[in-house]
């Protein structure tokens, strides 16, 4: 984090003497930060200097799309089309890595989230036992998927919307005996909580990263070159994460195709 502040800190002294361009300005998401995937990227050598900024995916998109980002990598498909590739804001698309959701909750299990087929019935079981559900109620992209997984009313007595990030989210449903949608590499980062993994047997719980090259009148010139380098070096080492037991499977898994113009 010191190497990402001085690079901040270098913007305005190259601004203002004009002898070499800014830093790259990459937005990404919480699940990124709090996965240990920016960390490896930090302990990489990227082709440009990096000035990262990091939030909830809705946020990073509309700051990309107010041309305050060259690079973002985001996990919320449908406000990616949205905001960026509906309105022509984004140069390059690039499909990036894959990690799983999870739906996570108490031991005991009073809703029986782990005997659901789907993860919507997963939901319909949480919603009808009235148990209660933390949502990271941000326009997170771990915000959107829970989103589209619920049918039916959602009643504030047991739904508690968080505006928060996603390991404090976590936190707060193991403080509350309740249940939460997380990421998978984020959630096993996570130590200190008693809730665990109940339900990830569903394709829909597939949470795809995807990074994009925003469309600026003044491009980075350093901004495509580090997409194709996030997509061999940073990818490679993702790929090669994997989670701990009792999972042990891989964190990530990639993405098919290439930075294509959408």
């Amino acid at each position: 984090m010191k190497r990402l502040l001085a690079a901040a800190l270098c913007a305005g002294f190259w601004a203002c003497t004009g002898t070499q361009p800014q830093p790259l300005r990459v937005g990404t998401t919480y699940t990124v930060e709090q996965s240990g995937a920016l960390a490896l990227l930090d302990s990489l050598q990227p082709p440009a200097t990096l000035t990262i900024v990091v939030a909830a995916s809705g946020q990073i998109l509309r700051s990309a799309a107010a041309g305050d980002l060259d690079v973002v990598i985001t996990h919320a498909p449908s406000l990616e089309q949205r905001l960026l590739v509906a309105p022509g804001r984004a140069e390059l698309r690039c499909p990036f890595v894959a990690s799983r959701f999870a739906i996570v909750g108490p031991a005991a299990d009073p809703a029986r989230v782990a005997g659901a087929l789907t993860a919507a019935e997963a939901f319909r079981r949480i919603a009808g036992a009235r148990a209660p559900f933390v949502s990271r109620g941000d326009s997170s992209g771990t915000h959107v998927k829970e989103l589209s997984l619920w049918t039916g009313e959602r009643d504030p007595a047991w739904y508690i919307q968080a505006g928060v990030d996603q390991a404090a989210t976590l936190r707060i449903a193991d403080e509350r005996g309740g249940y939460a949608l997380a990421d998978l590499p984020t959630f096993a980062k996570l130590a200190g909580v008693d809730i665990r993994v109940l339900f990830t047997a569903d394709t829909a719980l597939v949470n795809p990263y995807t990074l994009y090259v925003i469309r600026s009148a003044t491009p980075h010139p350093a901004a495509a070159k580090f997409g194709a380098w996030a997509l061999a070096d940073w990818r490679e080492r993702l790929l090669a994460l994997r989670l701990p037991p009792p999972d042990g499977g891989v964190a990530f898994a990639p993405m098919v195709g290439d930075c294509v113009a959408p």
